[in-house]
């Protein structure tokens, strides 16, 4: 049966609205609706699985002081963007580096991983999201309680190490790409770049900064601009992303580690299911309602990650496709970091498409730098049960904000230190590739339990995909520990 669509005039005449028709009507994204549904804030009428809004319930809402209103935004905008920012973050520049090595190292042959890891990717969010929606709950917190400290402990504080020692290699990255633009001075940039960082993170409301990391997003775009004026030949890339390539050769089981490691991290798993909860905590059994509300935001978070994820590997395929055409097919193939490559661009691609990758560098840095020492704070947080979230001032949330400002001084100390960014990530990336495959299996048990989830349990194709990168990470990090042991 055809929905009869109506007309402002015609709906302004009814006293009961559909999620569409209010959203219509009044304005208010039916993402929103749901979520004022979900925390009893707008009471609905349930019709045969259908909720309708009565208009009074609207129109109470919207007659609601300017502050109460304000503050329930504020929350509400806290469930908005994550798998955009994750996904986004997730090509920082020590990923970008990762990716420009493994192209001009190896050309297309790894390009592959760029499609089959994506299903892996979104599994992975989806489930971390759906626990941070459920349970009201972030990755940490569910952890402990379900499975206890002892799992969770060691696993935060090997998180903690792994992203500090990023954060301290992309504030060089950054700081080195924003060199090749502006002469200044590695470790006074360093400093003012950190100590801005924090200065937003900790200072800025949640609502303002996460609309500043959704902004930050489309300097990604700077990479997929390059890989299109370089004018690669297509019908090759096709070929390698159809037709997989694998050498049974530790260096190139170490690169499909190392790219694994950079793209599947667990800072990611925290950041995403933390900035899906809400202040407000659901309790109790779900009234028929807010079930019906939790369906709604759940369908609206898994498109949200789906772009997320699926602008994270198109980037990962451009930046590969770039440094194999320029630098792999001009036999350039000693590219240790994203700066490298940039200046090795500039000679063989021009200048613009230089700048454009070394504007790239800086812009997914200031996005994932936050995003790395937001994921530490909210995981010792919730295990500690301190006041945590973005959206708290600094004296309601010190514990929270003191982790981000340690993380980021330490993370800026390391550059001081003269410690190699390059051996420094791939120690990272090994913590990375131990940590993750081990914290999925957690994360994998939970989203299929019903007795946690209830009625949102995963759904088929997500354990499937979820177990098959559970068990591929896990024998890679395995093989990795053995090439190393014997110094392959």
């Amino acid at each position: 049966m055809r929905s009869i669509i109506l007309s402002k005039a015609q709906l302004k005449k009814k006293d009961n609205f559909t999620l569409k028709e209010a959203q219509k009507l009044f304005g208010i994204s039916i993402r929103k609706l749901s979520f004022l549904i979900r925390k009893d804030i707008i009471f609905p009428i349930v019709d045969n699985g259908l909720i309708l809004i009565p208009r009074e319930e609207i129109e109470k809402y919207l007659n609601l002081p300017k502050k109460t209103r304000s503050k329930h935004h504020a929350s509400y905008l806290k469930t908005l963007g994550p798998g955009l920012i994750t996904g986004a973050s997730d090509d920082d520049p020590s990923g970008i580096g990762t990716y420009s090595m493994v192209g001009s190292t190896y050309g297309l042959g790894l390009n592959w991983l760029a499609l089959y890891l994506l299903p892996m990717m979104t599994a992975i969010q989806e489930t971390v999201a759906r626990i941070g929606i459920v349970t009201g709950k972030g990755l940490a917190g569910a952890i402990s309680k379900y499975f206890g400290k002892k799992i969770i402990y060691p696993l935060v504080i090997l998180l903690v190490i792994a992203n500090t020692v990023n954060i301290g290699a992309d504030i060089g990255a950054m700081v080195a790409s924003f060199q090749l633009i502006v002469p200044i001075n590695f470790y006074i940039g360093a400093c003012i770049l950190t100590f801005a960082i924090i200065f937003l993170e900790v200072s800025l409301p949640y609502h303002k900064y996460a609309k500043v990391l959704k902004w930050l997003t489309l300097s990604l775009f700077a990479y997929i601009i390059t890989g299109i004026i370089i004018q690669p030949d297509w019908l090759e890339v096709v070929k390698s992303i159809a037709i997989p390539k694998i050498s049974f050769d530790s260096a190139f089981i170490a690169a499909m580690v190392a790219v694994m490691g950079t793209t599947i991290t667990p800072y990611l798993f925290f950041w995403q299911a933390s900035e899906e909860i809400e202040e407000e905590r659901d309790k109790g059994i779900l009234s028929d309602h807010r079930a019906i509300a939790t369906r709604h935001e759940i369908k609206e978070m898994r498109k949200d990650t789906y772009i997320g994820m699926a602008l994270a590997n198109i980037v990962f395929l451009f930046v590969v496709i770039t440094t194999a055409f320029v630098l792999y097919k001009n036999g350039i193939t000693n590219i240790n970091s994203a700066e490298d490559a940039a200046m090795a661009l500039r000679p063989l691609a021009g200048n613009f498409a230089s700048l454009l990758f070394t504007v790239g560098i800086f812009g997914v840095g200031l996005l994932a730098v936050p995003v790395l020492a937001g994921s530490s704070a909210y995981a010792v947080s919730e295990v500690l049960k301190w006041h945590e979230g973005l959206n708290k001032k600094f004296k309601q949330a010190r514990g929270f904000y003191g982790i981000i400002i340690v993380s980021m001084v330490v993370g800026l100390g390391l550059n001081f230190l003269h410690i190699n960014p390059i051996k420094a990530l791939y120690y990272a990336a090994i913590l990375n590739g131990i940590v993750a495959p081990i914290l999925m299996f957690f994360i994998f048990k939970i989203g299929r339990d019903k007795k946690i989830m209830g009625e949102f349990t995963n759904p088929h194709w997500v354990n499937v995909w979820g177990w098959i990168v559970t068990i591929l990470m896990g024998v890679s990090a395995i093989a990795l520990l053995i090439f190393l042991l014997l110094g392959l």
